[in-house]
Order: structure tokens, then C-alpha cells, then sequence
């Protein structure tokens, strides 16, 4: 006989995305500012008939190398978060004394959120930890990282495209850059819209001020030798 619950089991079918609103929008600008630093020196390319090229292999191959270091560093950032998180349910849980091991949880807490929670909650939290019977010794990577990794180095990488490829696509160069500052804005602004609506920040304002800082972020990452 199943007694497993219709809540219970939408709750297990739910699956949470391997990357959130905020991951995804800041991987993708990431990528853009990438490949802006390459268009804003587009006066540099050697001149000739695959100077657009040039100026879009440069874009693409600078954004595969971040792209790969991005995704690997998102597996250390992960691997270290849960590693973290599974050293301290395993000093609660090994802790015998009740008071020290309610301390060590709510010097976990984010400052923000301690005044939020009394010990008697995290007194549940301490009994269900020590209730658990095992714990893994050590964090492990599971598939979804890979998952992550990968979509990481591909929001980094396809964001190029866009910016460089009218450089490839249309031989006047005044044109291109023309055409790739209207698609750079436009993607900026559907970051910024998609983050606000995320956030509840507001989705126009944040398309807007994402499309601003766009702009002096590329302005500064150029003036610096970028």
C-alpha cells in the first residue's frame, strides 16, 4: 500500500534548476562584458578583409578561456558550500552538549536573519541533525554540478555571438560595431528585466540600470587595458 502523499510526491518530482535567475543573468553579462573588451578596441584589429574576423575569433577565444575557468571555479565555490554546510551538521550532530551545538548553528546564521530565529528553533534544527543516522564524511560532487559547470561555460561562451559575430556578418565595420552596441544593449536589458523580476526589484528599472552599468563597466574594463 502507497502512503506517500500527493504533496509529498509533487514535492519530490519538484526539481529545483541547476542554475537560479541571479547565476544565470550574471554568467551571461560576465560573458558580455567579455566580449565587449575586444569590440571596444575594434580600432586596433589589424586592418584588411578578415579584420572581422579576427576581432570575432579574438572575442570567442578570450570568452572559451573564462568560460573554463568560470565552470571550474563554480565547481570549487561548490564543492566548498557544501563541504561547509556538511562540517557543521556534522559538529551539531557530534556535539553532545545541546547549548554549544544551538550556538554553533546560530553563528551560522547570516546576520541579516539572526535576530530572526530563537534557540527554540534552532533546537529543531539540532534534533533532527542529531536524529539523522549518518552523514557523508566529506562533500562529493554530484551530477548536477557537471550540469551547472557546463551550463556556466556555455552562458559565457554563446554571449559572444551576438556581440561579435556582426562583425563577421556585415563588411562595414561602423555598421557592425553599430548593430553589436544595439544587441549588447538589448541583452543587457533583458538580463537586467529577467533579474528584477527575480528580485522584486522592479523588472524596467533593473533592465535600465543594467544596460547603464553595462556601459561603464565597459568603458572602465577598456580604459584599464582591457
Amino acid at each position: 500500500m502507497n502512503t506517500t502523499t500527493p504533496t509529498q510526491q509533487n514535492a519530490a518530482e519538484k526539481r529545483e534548476p541547476v542554475l537560479n535567475t541571479v547565476e544565470r543573468v550574471t554568467e551571461l553579462c560576465f560573458g558580455l562584458f567579455m566580449a565587449l573588451t575586444f569590440v571596444g578596441a575594434v580600432k586596433a584589429v589589424t586592418a584588411g578583409e578578415d579584420a572581422g574576423r579576427k576581432l570575432f575569433l579574438a572575442a570567442l577565444g578570450c570568452n572559451l578561456a573564462w568560460g573554463l575557468a568560470d565552470a571550474v571555479m563554480y565547481l570549487v565555490r561548490t564543492l566548498a558550500d557544501r563541504g561547509q554546510r556538511l562540517t557543521l551538521a556534522l559538529t551539531v550532530k557530534r556535539e553532545p552538549d545541546r547549548a554549544a551545538a544551538v550556538r554553533a548553528l546560530r553563528d551560522a546564521l547570516p546576520t541579516a536573519l539572526e535576530p530572526l530565529v530563537d534557540d527554540e528553533e534552532l533546537e529543531l534544527i539540532r534534533a533532527r541533525l542529531a536524529a539523522a543516522p549518518t552523514l557523508p564524511p566529506r562533500a562529493h560532487f554530484k551530477r548536477d554540478d557537471f550540469l551547472g559547470a557546463v551550463s556556466v561555460f556555455l552562458l559565457v561562451v554563446v554571449s559572444t555571438f551576438p556581440v561579435a559575430l556582426p562583425f563577421i556578418l556585415v563588411r562595414d565595420h561602423i555598421a557592425a560595431l553599430v548593430i553589436s552596441r544595439i544587441l549588447t544593449l538589448a541583452m543587457l536589458f533583458a538580463a537586467g528585466f529577467a533579474l528584477g523580476r527575480y528580485t522584486g526589484a522592479g523588472a524596467m528599472k533593473a533592465g535600465f540600470a543594467m544596460m547603464l552599468l553595462g556601459i561603464v563597466l565597459t568603458m572602465a574594463i577598456i580604459a584599464l587595458g582591457g
